[in-house]
C-alpha cells in the first residue's frame, strides 16, 4: 500500500505543482479583462469624479491581486505579445570630443576622432580602446600626447594614465546615466514589464511590450535629459491650493451623487431596466452596497495611514496649538460617528489630500514635524514648511487628478508638482512599503545642468556618511553663489526629467563652484545622485541604431501559428505512439502532456519569457520526450523476445535504456547551454525552453512513465501491450 501511494505522489505532485505555478497566469488574464471592462465603463461615465471612483474601487478590491498575478505569470515575448525592440547606443566618440580642451583641438585630433568614429561603427570593441589605438597611430608620430588635448588638473600629478582612467569612467557613467534616464521615462510612460539592460560597453537593449507608436517612443527615448535645480516651495500657498482641490472634488462628487439618485428615480418611473446589459456583472459588483461596507474595513495600508494621520493631526492640533502657531478649530465635524464612518466621511470630504500625509514644520524648529489635517479653515494654515508623503498605491489617482484642467487652474501658475524618483529608503527598509516624497517646485529653474562639470560620490571624513561632491564651471559658480546666498535655509531640488533625486537644504552661501551634498540614506543613493548630476556634465547623446515594431495582430498570428504547430506536432506524436505502442503509447502520451505543462510552469516560476523560438523549443521537447520512451519501450520488447516475465522485462528495459537516454539528453543539453551562453535574443529563448524541456523529459519519461506502469502491475495486471506480438504480452 505504501509503495502504491508513493507512485501516486510521484504523478500527482508535479501535476498539482504545475497548476499552482500556472494559476497566476490565468488569474492575471482574468483580472486584466475585468480591468479593461472597468476602464471602458469609466470612459463612458459622464462625471470625471465617478470615473475616478470606479477605477479606485477596482484598485481597492483587485489592485494588489492583479499586481501579484502579473509578477508571477508567464511572460510573453514581443514576437507573441506585440511591441517594440530598440537598441540604443551612447555616442562615446562625441563624449571624447567634448572632453577635450576646445583651445587645444586641431586637425590632428579631428583626424583621430573621425577615424575612431568610422572604426566604432563596425566594431563592438570599447570606443576608448579604439580611440587610443588611433591616437597612437596618427597623433603620437607627430609629437602629440594625450596631455596636449585633455585637462590634467594638478600639473604636479599629471599623467596619461589618469586621463585614460577618467575617459573610461566618463564613458561608463554616460551609459549608466542614459540607463537611469530611460528607465525613469519608460516608468512614466506606463509600459508594463519592460526589459531594459546594458549590452556591451556602450549599448542599451529595450524590449517594450504593447508599444506600437514608433514615432512617439523614438521621441521619448532620444530627447536630451534635462537637469535642473528648482527652488522648493512647500509653503502655505500650496497647502491652500490642495485645500481648494478637496473642495472642488468633494463638491462635484456630492452633486453627481444627487444627480445619480434623481436619474435612478426617473429610470424607475419610465420602467427602464438598467441591468439588462450583458458582460457587466463584474462592474456592477464593484458598485454594490456590500462592497462599500467591505471597503470601509479593507482599505489599503497606505491609505489607512494617511487617513489616520489626518485624524491624529486633529488631536495634535487641538492639544498643541502653540507648536503650529495657529488657533485650531475645536469643533469636530465627525463627532458622534464610529471610527469607520468618520474615516469614510473624511475621505469623502477630502478626496485629494487623503491620498497623502502632510507634515508641518514650524519656523526655527526644523527637527520637529507634526501631521496636519485639512479640516482647518483656509486662513488657519500657518506659514512655514510642509512635507508631503504619498504611498505608491495612491500615485495613479494622484497623477490623474493633477492632470485635470480644473485642478491645474487651482495650482499657482508659477509652481509645479514633482515626486521623488525613488521611494523613501528609510521607510522602505523599515516597513518594506513604498512611500514617495513629493514637492511643489518653482517652474522656472534657478540653474540648469549645463554648468555642472563633475560629480563624485564619496564619504564625509568626519561622519563617515555618504555624500556627493559637485563642481561647476566659472560661470555656473558665480550663478550658484548668488542663488545659494539668496536662499539660505531653503531647499533646492535636483531634478532630472521632472523627477526629484534630492532636495538638500542650503546651509550657507556656496562660492567657488564646489558643493557638498549630504543626507543620503546609503551609498547607492549617493551613487545614483552622482549619475544624475553628471547628466548635465557629460555630453554623450543616445542614438537609436536598431528598432523593430511587432504589431499586436502579428503577435496574435504568431501565437495562433505557434499553438497550431505545437498542436499538430503533439497530435501526430500521440497518434503514432498509440498505433505503434498501444497501451505503452498511452503512458508515453500522458508523460509528454505532463512534460509540456511542467516546461511552461517552470518557465513561469523563474520569470522566463515565452517567445516564438521558445515554442519551437517546446516542439523539439515533444520529440525528445517520445524519443526517450521509444528507447525504453524497444528495450522492453527486446526483453520480451528473450523470454523474460512482464515485471522482469520492464525492470531490464528501463535499466538498460537509461544510459542511452541520459547520453542523448545530456549532449543536447550541452548544446542548448552553449546556445544560451553565446546566443542572443531569439536564440536564448529557444535554448532556455530546450534545456528546461530536457530536464523535465528525464523526469517524466523515466520516473513518471515508470510510476504509471508500476501502478498497473500493483493492481494485478498480468500483461502490458507495448506493441509486441500477442504471444509475448504476458
Amino acid at each position: 500500500m505504501r509503495k502504491y501511494i508513493s507512485k501516486i505522489l510521484i504523478i500527482g505532485i508535479p501535476i498539482v505543482a504545475a497548476f499552482i505555478l500556472l494559476y497566476p497566469t490565468y488569474d492575471a488574464s482574468k483580472l486584466e479583462a475585468m480591468k479593461q471592462k472597468v476602464l471602458n465603463e469609466a470612459k463612458r461615465d459622464t462625471s470625471a469624479t465617478d470615473s475616478l471612483a470606479l477605477i479606485e474601487k477596482f484598485e481597492d478590491k483587485y489592485g494588489k491581486d492583479l499586481e501579484s498575478a502579473k509578477s508571477k505569470r508567464l511572460k510573453l515575448g514581443l514576437d507573441l505579445r506585440g511591441g517594440m525592440y530598440v537598441t540604443l547606443e551612447a555616442d562615446i566618440v562625441k563624449l571624447i570630443e567634448e572632453s577635450a580642451l576646445k583651445e587645444s583641438v586641431d586637425d590632428i585630433f579631428n583626424q583621430v576622432i573621425e577615424k575612431t568614429r568610422q572604426d566604432a561603427k563596425n566594431s563592438d570593441e570599447s570606443v576608448i580602446k579604439i580611440f587610443l589605438r588611433n591616437f597612437d597611430k596618427i597623433a603620437r608620430p607627430k609629437g602629440k600626447s594625450l596631455i596636449s588635448y585633455f585637462d590634467v588638473g594638478d600639473l604636479r600629478d599629471a599623467s596619461e594614465d589618469k586621463i585614460i582612467d577618467r575617459l573610461n569612467k566618463n564613458a561608463e557613467n554616460a551609459v549608466d546615466q542614459a540607463l537611469e534616464v530611460i528607465r525613469q521615462r519608460i516608468d512614466k510612460y506606463g509600459i508594463a514589464e519592460p526589459t531594459i539592460q546594458k549590452q556591451g560597453t556602450r549599448r542599451i537593449l529595450l524590449e517594450l511590450p504593447g508599444v506600437n507608436n514608433e514615432v512617439e517612443m523614438r521621441k521619448l527615448l532620444q530627447t536630451t535629459a534635462r537637469l535642473e535645480f528648482n527652488l522648493v516651495k512647500n509653503n502655505r500657498e500650496i497647502v491652500r491650493a490642495f485645500y481648494k482641490i478637496d473642495q472642488l472634488l468633494s463638491g462635484q462628487a456630492k452633486r453627481a451623487k444627487i444627480m445619480g439618485i434623481d436619474t435612478t428615480k426617473e429610470s424607475a418611473k419610465s420602467g427602464i431596466d438598467t441591468n439588462n446589459k450583458a458582460n457587466k456583472t463584474e462592474i456592477a459588483e464593484l458598485k454594490t452596497k456590500e462592497e462599500k461596507k467591505q471597503e470601509e474595513t479593507k482599505s489599503e495600508k497606505g491609505k489607512k495611514e494617511n487617513q489616520q494621520a489626518g485624524e491624529d493631526s486633529l488631536k495634535s492640533q487641538s492639544s498643541d496649538t502653540n507648536a503650529a502657531n495657529v488657533t485650531a478649530d475645536t469643533s469636530n465635524p465627525y463627532a458622534g460617528l464610529s471610527e469607520n464612518e468618520a474615516r469614510k466621511r473624511y475621505v469623502e470630504d477630502h478626496p485629494f489630500t487623503s491620498l497623502f500625509t502632510t507634515y508641518y514644520i514650524a519656523p526655527g524648529n526644523e527637527r520637529n514635524s507634526q501631521p496636519i489635517s485639512y479640516t482647518l479653515k483656509l486662513e488657519q494654515y500657518p506659514e512655514g514648511e510642509y512635507n508631503f508623503l504619498i504611498p505608491s498605491e495612491s500615485l495613479p489617482k494622484f497623477n490623474l487628478i493633477l492632470e485635470r484642467p480644473d485642478v491645474k487652474a487651482l495650482i499657482p501658475y508659477d509652481l509645479k508638482i514633482a515626486r521623488e524618483a525613488k521611494p523613501d529608503q528609510r521607510i522602505l527598509k523599515r516597513s518594506q512599503q513604498k512611500f514617495y516624497n513629493f514637492y511643489a517646485l518653482k517652474k522656472e529653474p534657478e540653474l540648469t545642468g549645463e554648468y555642472v562639470t563633475d560629480a563624485r560620490a564619496t564619504f564625509d571624513p568626519t561622519t563617515n556618511q555618504p555624500e556627493v561632491m559637485m563642481s561647476m564651471n566659472s560661470e555656473g559658480a558665480d550663478k550658484w553663489a548668488r542663488i545659494t546666498g539668496a536662499n539660505i535655509k531653503k531647499r533646492i531640488a535636483i531634478v532630472l526629467d521632472d523627477q526629484v533625486y534630492s532636495a538638500p537644504v542650503v546651509q550657507n552661501k556656496i562660492t567657488g563652484g564646489s558643493s557638498q551634498i549630504t543626507g543620503m540614506a546609503d551609498v547607492e543613493e549617493a551613487r545614483l545622485l552622482e549619475i544624475v548630476l553628471k547628466a548635465g556634465a557629460l555630453k554623450a547623446p543616445v542614438q537609436i541604431i536598431e528598432e523593430r515594431v511587432v504589431g499586436p495582430s502579428l503577435g496574435d498570428d504568431s501565437i495562433r501559428s505557434g499553438f497550431l504547430a505545437s498542436g499538430v506536432a503533439f497530435a501526430l506524436v500521440v497518434l503514432f505512439m498509440l498505433i505503434y505502442y498501444a497501451r505503452g503509447g498511452i503512458v508515453a502520451n500522458i508523460s509528454v502532456l505532463l512534460n509540456i505543462t511542467l516546461v511552461v510552469a517552470i518557465l513561469s516560476a523563474f520569470g522566463g519569457t515565452l517567445t516564438l523560438p521558445g515554442i519551437a523549443g517546446i516542439i523539439l521537447t515533444i520529440a525528445m520526450a517520445v524519443d526517450a520512451n521509444i528507447l525504453i519501450f524497444e528495450r522492453i520488447r527486446e526483453e520480451f523476445y528473450r523470454g523474460r516475465s512482464l515485471k522482469s522485462a520492464i525492470d531490464e528495459g528501463f535499466k538498460k535504456a537509461l544510459t542511452a537516454v541520459i547520453d542523448t539528453h545530456l549532449t543536447t543539453f550541452i548544446t542548448g547551454l552553449i546556445l544560451y551562453l553565446f546566443g542572443a535574443g531569439p536564440i536564448k529563448g529557444f535554448a532556455l525552453t530546450l534545456m528546461i524541456g530536457i530536464i523535465c523529459t528525464l523526469f517524466t519519461q523515466i520516473v513518471v512513465s515508470r510510476a504509471i506502469i508500476d501502478i498497473s502491475i500493483i493492481h494485478g495486471a498480468t500483461h502490458f501491450n507495448f506493441g509486441q506480438p500477442k504471444n509475448l504480452r504476458t
